[in-house]
């Protein structure tokens, strides 16, 4: 993994060179476009980081507005940048015939901007989903939702937050990688709708974060593909990088069965992880 390298506004650098970039002001700030500039006290900023990253995570693609499908909370300041709690609703009105197939989660002033997209099984009209991401600063975080019409639907959120994807480790690293690859599910169903959590122990290592016995950066390394399915159906997908925090966790809604569940993941070493549980299984 040495030679993992980040892709940073059009551009692909070595781990340390990003996190040299990280201390400069977002892209647009300066004299010549002060509209850019965030600062501790300042109100949300303009559109210039996302206008410069739209093409390269949607190309060709027009994202709209959320029209009332897409909802996005988070937490306007972070307690935790390094664990940034994010929830996304996704909802079709009745009578609408389309399904939902995707939703992209993007933090703009990330390294690696695109957080993770999630997909789902065929005929998904309402879901939700939970996370936990890194946010490295003050940043317009966004759901892009994709439905099966090929319609993309935005909902955004500004959190502040500073030094996420540089955080060190808040577990024992050694622990962490003595249970790797650990994978947890749970089921529940007391909120009045059905829910289950998948939890995958694992570093997650951003490329940014400094050894402190070496005083090198560790190399990237993470979990960046898991699948969730039951009885063969997809429940959710996750292509994901460095910006889903360490062990992986996400609590999403579905309809469970007396099918079994099959959690996979694999990590950016070839690693791959899977376990099987009961259907219904807590």
């Amino acid at each position: 993994m040495m030679g993992y390298v980040f892709r940073l506004r059009g551009r692909w650098m070595l781990p340390a060179a990003a996190l040299a970039l990280l201390v400069l002001p977002p892209q647009g700030a300066g004299a010549a476009e002060p509209e850019g500039v965030v600062s501790a006290d300042s109100v949300e900023p303009a559109e210039t980081t996302w206008r410069s990253i739209a093409p390269d995570i949607f190309p060709d693609k027009v994202v709209g507005a959320a029209d009332g499908l897409v909802a996005l909370t988070a937490p306007t300041r972070a307690e935790d940048a390094a664990l940034v709690p994010l929830t996304v609703s996704l909802t079709l009105p009745p009578g609408d015939t389309r399904s939902f197939k995707a939703v992209t989660v993007v933090i703009d002033e990330n390294p690696a901007p695109m957080a993770g997209r999630f997909s789902f099984g065929a005929g998904q009209k309402d879901f939700a989903l939970s996370l936990r991401a890194r946010v490295n600063s003050y940043s317009y975080v966004r759901a892009v939702a994709e439905t099966d019409d090929g319609a993309l639907h935005m909902a955004r959120a500004f959190v502040k937050a500073a030094g996420g994807c540089s955080a060190p480790a808040t577990k024992d690293t050694a622990d962490s990688i003595a249970h790797l690859g650990d994978i947890r599910f749970r089921s529940f169903g007391e909120t009045g709708r059905n829910e289950a959590q998948v939890q995958i122990r694992h570093p997650n290592f951003s490329g940014l974060q400094m050894d402190e016995a070496t005083r090198g950066y560790t190399p990237a390394w993470f979990v960046r593909e898991v699948q969730i399915t039951q009885g063969g159906h997809l429940l959710l997908g996750m292509e994901g990088g460095i910006s889903i925090s360490e062990d992986p966790t996400f609590r999403f809604t579905y309809h469970p069965s007396t099918e079994p569940v099959t959690v996979r993941g694999e990590d950016t070493e070839g690693k791959v992880f899977t376990r099987t549980f009961p259907g219904g299984a807590s």
